[in-house]
């Protein structure tokens, strides 16, 4: 099923009104709809954390959720555009992007059994970082 949201990464990437390259758009709008969707779950399970009764147990999630949405945000922006493409930015960018959805899934995988929030965020981190790393084998 196509959401609005993958609709619209499609279409802002079909319009652009210079030529991409041969860089494979699948694998780029797949990649920025995962870096939005991990970044608003790394939001969302910071805040719930935040609201759990022993947040003090949660210290370190907190602070990887709130790296990650961060980065992962940043990434999303990064790839949207392409004025001036550079690879090497953009291969790092990628590179500390899977990164932090590492950290942010491993740390996440930890509350999972306790916290279905910190489950959901840690699917999401693991998408993310699939993705990340399926658009850097295809930059070459």
């Amino acid at each position: 099923m196509t959401t609005a949201h993958e609709t619209m990464v499609r279409g802002m990437l079909r319009s652009y009104p210079a030529d991409l390259g041969h860089v494979d758009q699948e694998a780029l709008a797949h990649c920025i709809e995962e870096c939005v969707a991990c970044a608003q779950s790394c939001t969302a399970c910071a805040d719930a954390c935040l609201s759990e009764v022993r947040v003090a147990d949660l210290g370190k999630c907190v602070r990887t959720d709130l790296d990650c949405a961060d980065i992962c945000g940043t990434t999303g922006r990064v790839l949207s555009r392409h004025t001036g493409y550079d690879a090497n930015v953009t291969r790092a960018q990628l590179t500390a992007c899977a990164a932090a959805c590492k950290a942010c899934g491993d740390e996440c995988a930890k509350h999972a059994p306790m916290h279905e929030h910190c489950r959901i965020c840690a699917d999401a981190c693991r998408r993310c970082e699939e993705a990340c790393q399926e658009l850097l084998a295809v930059l070459g």
